[in-house]
């Protein structure tokens, strides 16, 4: 049986748009809230729900280590780190929750 995973996420609503850093140990639940606006929060405010990175981890420490570094980062290099490997800004949720 294989470890518990922790996820660092990046949600946008457009392109270029606003973006929200969050960490989690269940990723397809927790963007599954974000994008139903289960939770009074930034993220329903202004419909950032477009899940376009994650980064996954072993540990809880490192996933929190790494959010609170991309929180810190300038805007730009966050939306480089983006681009990086999701250049057309795609809503990576589909691949990972599978057919609803």
């Amino acid at each position: 049986m294989g470890g518990r995973r922790y996820y660092v996420y990046i949600l946008a609503n457009k392109i270029g748009g606003t973006l929200y850093i969050g960490v989690t140990n269940d990723l397809i639940r927790r963007v599954a809230e974000h994008k139903l606006k289960l939770i009074e929060s930034f993220t329903k405010d202004y419909d950032v729900v477009k899940l376009v990175y994650f980064e996954q981890f072993d540990d809880p420490e490192n996933a929190i280590k790494r959010e609170k570094r991309l929180k810190k980062w300038k805007r730009d290099w966050k939306i480089a780190l983006i681009e990086k490997g999701n250049p057309d800004w795609n809503d990576l949720y589909p691949g990972i929750a599978g057919p609803p």
